[in-house]
This record gives structure tokens, C-alpha cells and sequence, in this order.
């Protein structure tokens, strides 16, 4: 079997399934490249090179475990974020789109004390995908990676090690703010906190509800749990006019704002999809 008549039916398996249909061809071609550890342009390049029968194997073992909905990134371990290289796995949550905005209005919002030794904080790292990259392009900045998970740590660690920023990195266990809450004040808290609300678990697409982990995706029963646990602890760990940044779910706005109705400079940013997404605030 040719690239060509691999991708070809590949592309057919993926699309057969309704859940999996919209992004059917972009998934066969990446896992084919995957298997073969070739770029695009060596795929487009190759179309009529034949499979040897262990490579053909591999490509039809990684699409029967994408037929079970398990995400593409979970099956290559693989997850570009804001143009650099995290590894992942089912411990962690996968670095979304929406939370390069995130880190792209924080890095505006620290652009000005860029060359200060900022003290920042992730909280529930996850990856590491925000603390990794806030490290990269704030070279002054020290940056605590707080997460419950040793597991999700452990995969952070590594893809600080990736990064080449793990000397400017410290990562420990934490319920939110719980294991700095005694240290000096921050500049910075950023954080992506699971908002999802309980409710919503059965609506949720499987490769998302049965593969992803539970403590990244809900918030409780309105989704607002950790917001209003982090948001008080943020006020007191911050200095004063620091940055509280935060990732909100959808239709959260309003109770959002509610909470940091105490709070200066309170703004939204939204996505691409213009749905408000990311939450500033200042301490007074």
C-alpha cells in the first residue's frame, strides 16, 4: 500500500465515525506523518512509496485507538504550544488554543517590567504550557508551577527540561495558593482552572470526557468552585496593583465579574470565536 492509499483509508475509517468526521483527514494525515516521523512536505512529496508491513501496522494501530475518540495528542505524546514543544499524556489536560490567548495578554500585560525579576505563579499547571511558556519569553522572571496532581508535575518538569527553562521554574504540590501562601508577595497569578460545570459532563465530546482528566475539567456545579476559592487567596498573595489573570469558561462572564467587583481594572478579553475568555484584574 502506497502513502497515498494508506492516507486514503485511513481518512475513510475516521470518517465513517459521525464524532470524528470534521477533522477526519487532518487526523489520518498527521497520524500517517506520526508513524512515519516525516514532515507534510515529505508526505506530499512520497505519496507513491510503499508501506513496509510494520509501518502499514503502525498507522492502523494508532487509527483503530483514534476510533475510540482517545485525542490525537494523547496517542503521539505531542502538543505544540504558543510555538514551542510540550509533551502530554492522559494525566494532563491538553493545552487548548484558547489559552494562548491567555498567555498572549499576559505577556502584553508584562511587557513594561519585562527586564524586572518578576515573580509569577501558575496555578494548576497542568503541562506546564503557561508557566514554560511565560518562562521562555520573560527571561527575568522566576515562575512557580503550583498543581495537586505529582503526575501532572512530573510531565511539567519535563517539558520545562524540553524547553530549556527548568532552572527558572519551581514546581510543587499545591491546593491553589495553599504552599506559598506564607511567601512574599507576587507580581503575577495566572491560572487555567478547570470550569466546566459537573452538570454538563454527558453534553461533553468523548475524547474530551473519557480521556482527559477530571480534576482540568470541572469546576463544581456551576463551574465557579475554584474561582472562588483562588480569587480571595490571590488578592492576599499579590502585591499591590499585581496581575490576576484567568482563563473563564463560556456564558461565565457575569459571574466572574461578580466576584472581582472588590478588585481594579477588572477587564475581558475575548477569543478568536469573540466569546470572552480571559479575565484581568489588579489588586488595589
Amino acid at each position: 500500500m502506497t502513502l497515498r492509499e494508506a492516507l486514503a483509508h485511513g481518512f475513510s475509517q475516521l470518517l465513517a465515525s459521525p464524532q470524528l468526521h470534521d477533522g477526519a483527514l487532518l487526523d489520518a494525515a498527521y497520524l500517517l506523518r506520526h508513524t512515519l516521523k516525516i514532515t507534510q512536505a515529505s508526505l506530499l512529496a512520497d505519496y507513491d512509496r510503499i508501506l513496509t508491513p510494520a509501518e502499514l501496522a503502525d498507522y492502523q494501530c494508532l487509527i483503530v485507538r483514534r476510533l475510540t475518540h482517545e485525542p490525537v495528542q494523547y496517542i503521539t505524546g505531542e502538543r505544540e504550544f504558543y510555538g514551542l514543544p510540550l509533551r502530554v499524556n492522559p494525566a494532563v489536560l491538553i493545552p487548548r488554543n484558547s489559552t494562548e490567548v491567555l498567555v498572549e495578554v499576559v505577556l502584553e500585560e508584562m511587557k513594561p517590567q519585562a527586564n524586572e525579576p518578576l515573580r509569577i505563579v501558575d496555578v494548576g499547571t497542568g503541562s506546564g504550557a503557561i508557566a514554560i511558556t511565560l518562562a521562555h519569553y520573560l527571561p527575568h522572571a522566576r515562575v512557580t508551577a503550583l498543581d495537586l496532581s505529582p503526575e501532572a508535575l512530573e510531565v511539567a518538569a519535563s517539558n520545562a527540561a524540553l524547553n530549556t527553562v527548568a532552572e527558572r521554574i519551581r514546581f510543587l504540590k499545591s491546593d491553589l495558593l495553599a504552599v506559598v501562601s506564607e511567601e512574599p508577595a507576587f507580581d503575577a497569578i495566572i491560572s487555567n482552572p478547570p470550569y466546566i460545570p459537573s452538570a454538563d459532563r454527558d453534553s461533553l465530546h468523548p475524547q474530551i470526557r473519557d480521556f482527559e482528566p477530571e480534576i482540568s475539567l470541572y469546576g463544581g456545579l456551576a463551574g465557579l468552585d475554584i474561582y472562588q476559592r483562588l480569587i480571595p487567596q490571590a488578592r492576599t498573595a499579590l502585591k499591590p496593583k499585581g496581575l490576576l489573570a484567568m482563563e473563564i469558561g463560556y456564558r461565565k462572564r457575569d459571574d466572574i465579574l461578580e466576584l472581582l467587583a472588590d478588585w481594579n481594572d477588572v477587564r475581558l478579553v475575548n477569543d478568536l470565536e469573540q466569546i470572552p475568555r480571559v479575565v484581568l484584574a489588579r489588586k488595589p
